[in-house]
């Protein structure tokens, strides 16, 4: 593997983050149910991880501010324009999905 100093390594973590930010935000048909169902994280768990690690960096960034920058727009905006009722089937498979990811 090719020798990557810590610097360029959280550059290019950096970037890839804000493509995949980016790419969520650009694919509001993708529920967050269906990430969670397939993928066992959505867009709620990287706004947690970031406002995480801004605690942990002793950044002040609440939970709904950390919700902005994954969504691109207050969660609650996002949700009354993107987010439908999850299905009966969509519900039973993030119930079978969950024994999984304990």
């Amino acid at each position: 593997m090719t020798q990557i100093d810590d610097a360029t390594m959280q550059a290019l973590e950096a970037a890839a983050y804000r493509r995949l930010r980016d790419h969520l935000q650009n694919r509001t048909d993708v529920q967050n149910i269906d990430l969670m169902n397939l993928a066992g994280f959505c867009r709620n768990c990287l706004s947690r991880w970031m406002a995480e690690a801004a605690a942990e960096a002793g950044v002040p960034l609440g939970k709904d501010e950390a919700k902005t920058l994954v969504y691109g727009m207050p969660y609650d905006d996002w949700k009354a324009l993107h987010q439908a009722e999850a299905s009966d089937a969509q519900k039973a498979a993030f119930t079978e999905a969950f024994k999984t990811h304990g």
